[in-house]
């Protein structure tokens, strides 16, 4: 009998849904990824800002 890591599966069929996303949509997965460089930037800044305040006040 084999015994089968559920958390090990999720994950390959994960990395096979990305890729069948970037094989089939690639322009829409480059706006996706774009999407959120953009939203960890923005929010890399607001929390630089944040701090800045603090301990400018």
């Amino acid at each position: 009998m084999i015994v089968v890591n559920a958390k090990k599966i999720a994950g390959l069929v994960g990395i096979a849904l990305v890729l069948f996303f970037v094989i089939a949509q690639p322009g829409n997965a480059a706006n996706l990824v774009g999407n959120i460089v953009d939203f960890l930037r923005e929010s890399a800044e607001a929390v630089i800002t944040f701090v800045s305040n603090v301990f400018t006040s």
